[in-house]
């Protein structure tokens, strides 16, 4: 399968035609979610499910991606009615204006991811230069690890300063003089992947000067170009993997790196003798802190007659929790406004990206304190915080108070506490990965993995990653997708809110794998799990982190790449995002195919409106970097060209590998 052979743009535009035909907005296959849009129903509350059904249809010119809003004389609108209406009023055909609205989706996304990672190399600064007292360096292993990945000496230095060190060469990448390649990039991928890149010309000197490149590259009277456009937005893509991957690294260092917990998911973690908060985004600087003012504050809850505090999470910042600190998990993206209507969450504390703005109007039909505490993520009329980091934990227990007031303020009438909930074992970084694996192969622990996939025992890998799309039944892509592959012996990872549908869903835990897995699979998860010291089961499904601990699963990937001495692009290992929504999952879908990943998607970004850029990222991709983007809504038929992708490359791997041994060659490069 060396090109994506799946359906015509044609014939996706027209099932983009009947995904508009929605009425119910009750679109979930979460049975919690079910409980509290009933409740809405009955009550005449208005969430996200509900607007979404009322913008049906939705803008045919905008869904196709050929509505240019670049310039003030538009927006101009494509059709193939007439030569007049064929362009835009400059001229701009419908590849230039497709290309140029989708490379600014990446260049959006790159810059979520990126400034979040600024935010958390800032912070490392303000450790090492002893500026900031509530936060402090947790695991010196991974600061000395990484520090080394990007050439930094460590020999006869402090702490302290190897952390400086390396928040500075981290905020180089963002901003420095010169045009040599962003140092995260290149020193995490493969000698396949540095060559690639420097080849095309794609690997971006700084994280800030790649998202300035390609918003004036797209800019009303520059590029034209649709192979250079796209080029263009795959150098900001990279741009994001960078920023991901020095908020990762340094989240780690900060605050530790993730080990397996065992904890729970879903609405039912709420619970009403307690003084219930939700943290929601997507930085931990906040949320560990609400973790630690909640602790400390336990008695005054006690005295407002409540149990104690719990903090529980939604989205990403959830999934930094869970996977730290063994928080349970509430909801994923879709489910934020679903919490409030429980009745019993006291305090919403939020702090960047993915926070609904209908969030505060919902909040006033119930106590619940809504609280924002970025400059960058106001919503009107919230309780706002300024955090900082210089006094954060005394900041992070006025919110806590707050809480405390709005539980003395519930009203019982409205209490509907659902009783879904499952059990998850999480923490799976990759360092906690290659420990699991070294239980098999101390010596070489990722062999342990390609091994099994060489001799057949399971099919390959794939990443579930990206958000919840309300165009689509919340969950349901997600979990019907992951149950084929389960059956069909291919071993998963997930992360962000794919990670918060299987942790809800029950798929994080041995139940799971009993009820799913292939026997190859299953077989492949009972060895480890017999030789690991772990105290507790392995789950079907790893959870590796939030949506910037992507690159954790990459990691696992280079290394499989490196051990098996491949370049990405014949390592049978896919990626795919069913529910793909924000800016921030088409920039990983693309920087993952300029790795060499197939990549499924089913939620179409607006694309389709041009054949060529559609040709461009399905299969001129492919020849070029050796990964391609897969579009299939159908969630049965995206688990077979999954399976179809993976099997390919592993068939395709022992025919170059069998070569290479017959005829005692090296192994072939090519893909």
């Amino acid at each position: 399968m060396p090109r994506f052979r799946g359906i015509k743009v044609g014939e996706i535009r027209d099932q983009a035609t009947q995904r508009q035909k929605i009425v119910d907005p009750k679109r979930t296959v979460d049975p919690a979610c079910m409980e509290a849009l009933c409740v809405a129903q009955e009550t005449g509350t208005l969430t996200a499910f509900d607007r979404f059904a009322a913008q049906q249809p939705q803008c045919g010119f905008g869904l196709t991606g050929i509505c240019c809003r670049i310039c003030v004389q538009g927006p101009c609108r494509i059709t193939a009615k007439s030569d007049a209406n064929k362009k835009g009023v400059c001229g701009a055909s419908d590849y230039t204006i497709v290309g140029r609205n989708v490379a600014r989706m990446i260049a959006g996304g790159a810059a979520c991811h990126s400034e979040h990672g600024h935010h958390i190399a800032k912070t490392l600064l303000h450790i090492a230069e002893g500026k900031v007292k509530d936060y402090t360096i947790t695991d010196t292993a991974k600061l000395r690890a990484v520090a080394e990945t990007v050439g930094i000496d460590t020999t006869g230095r402090s702490d302290n300063e190897i952390a400086k060190s390396v928040a500075l060469a981290a905020l180089e990448d963002y901003h420095k003089v010169g045009d040599t390649p962003c140092t995260w990039l290149m020193s995490t991928i493969t000698p396949g992947r540095r060559a690639k890149f420097t080849h095309c010309d794609i690997a971006p000197s700084t994280i800030d000067r790649a998202i300035v490149q390609i918003m004036t590259q797209t800019a009303m009277g520059m590029d034209a170009d649709p192979v250079n456009i796209i080029f263009g937005a795959l150098r900001t893509a990279l741009a994001d993997y960078t920023g991901m991957h020095i908020a990762t690294d340094l989240s780690d260092i900060v605050f530790g790196t993730p080990r397996p917990v065992v904890t729970e998911a879903n609405l039912g973690v709420l619970d009403p003798e307690y003084v219930n908060i939700a943290t929601h985004g997507h930085n931990p600087t906040l949320s560990e802190m609400v973790v630690q003012a909640a602790r400390a504050l336990e008695p005054e809850a006690k005295r407002a007659q409540a149990k104690g505090i719990k903090v529980v999470g939604i989205c990403c910042t959830g999934n930094e929790l869970l996977m730290r600190k063994g928080v349970a998990l509430a909801g994923n993206q879709a489910t934020q406004e679903l919490a409030i209507m429980t009745g019993v969450l006291d305090a919403m504390i939020v702090d960047i990206q993915c926070i609904m703005p209908g969030l505060k109007p919902l909040s006033e039909c119930f106590h619940t304190r809504f609280i924002t505490t970025s400059e960058q993520a106001k919503i009107p009329a919230s309780y706002h915080f300024d955090f900082r980091e210089e006094n954060a934990l005394e900041i992070a227990k006025d919110m806590v108070r707050l809480a405390i007031e709005g539980y003395k303020s519930r009203d019982q009438s409205k209490i509907k506490v659902s009783k879904h909930k499952s059990r998850v074992v999480a923490g799976w970084s990759f360092e906690a990965m290659k420990d699991l694996f070294a239980g098999l192969n101390p010596d070489r622990p990722v062999k342990v993995l390609t091994d099994a996939i060489v001799e057949g025992k399971i099919r390959g890998v794939c990443l579930f990653a990206g958000c919840n799309n309300l165009r689509i039944p919340q969950d349901e892509s997600h979990l019907t997708i992951a149950k084929t592959l389960a059956a069909n012996d291919v071993f998963m990872l997930a992360t962000g809110c794919a990670a918060g549908a299987f942790a809800k869903a029950g798929l994080m835990s041995s139940a799971a794998v009993d009820a799913y897995a292939g026997e190859g699979l299953k077989s492949f998860l009972k060895d480890l799990e017999a030789k690991a010291d772990l105290g507790h089961e392995l789950p079907l499904i790893f959870h590796m982190g939030s949506c910037v601990d992507n690159v954790r699963a990459f990691d696992l990937c280079v290394a499989m790449a490196l051990e098996l001495g491949v370049d990405i692009p014949k390592v049978p290992f896919a990626a795919s995002a069913p529910e793909d929504m924000h800016e921030k999952a088409v920039s990983i879908g693309s920087w993952c195919v300029a790795m060499g990943l197939p990549v499924h998607v089913g939620v179409v970004p607006p694309i389709e409106g041009s054949e060529l850029i559609y040709g461009l990222v399905t299969q001129i991709a492919h020849d070029v970097y050796g990964g391609h983007f897969m579009f299939e809504q159908d969630p049965k038929r995206a688990a077979e060209l999954i399976i179809e992708a993976l099997d390919y490359r592993t068939w395709k791997l022992g025919v170059h590998r069998y070569a290479s041994k017959k005829y005692e060659t090296t192994l072939a490069v090519n893909w």
